[in-house]
């Protein structure tokens, strides 16, 4: 991980996904999708049976990232999806399942 320039424009959030999203394929289709749209970070199982997320990226991906995790892959049933901030001066090089 490298140090996050303070004039760079990346957000980076923490992210809850509830719902049928675990032995459905979630974090493994979040990874591709999360490819796809440049966003770095992880995801992983959590053991309430929800899915927790590390995003960071500039706004507009962020926000097509999360309209992304509202439906998510096809078997998922996503009830609910929960946002904050995270402040870090982290950056993450890539997105992946941990």
């Amino acid at each position: 991980m490298k140090k996050l320039a303070r004039d760079n424009r990346v957000e980076t959030l923490a992210v809850q996904i509830t719902g049928r999203v675990q032995g459905v394929g979630f974090r493994v289709a979040t990874v591709r999708h999360a490819h796809m749209m440049g966003i770095t970070g992880w995801v992983r199982n959590a053991g309430d049976g929800s899915v927790e997320a590390l995003l960071q990226g500039p706004h507009d991906q962020i926000d097509r990232m999360l309209s992304w995790l509202h439906v998510g892959p096809p078997g998922a049933r996503v009830r609910e999806v929960n946002s904050r901030e995270e402040l870090t001066e982290r950056r993450f090089d890539r997105f992946e399942q941990i």
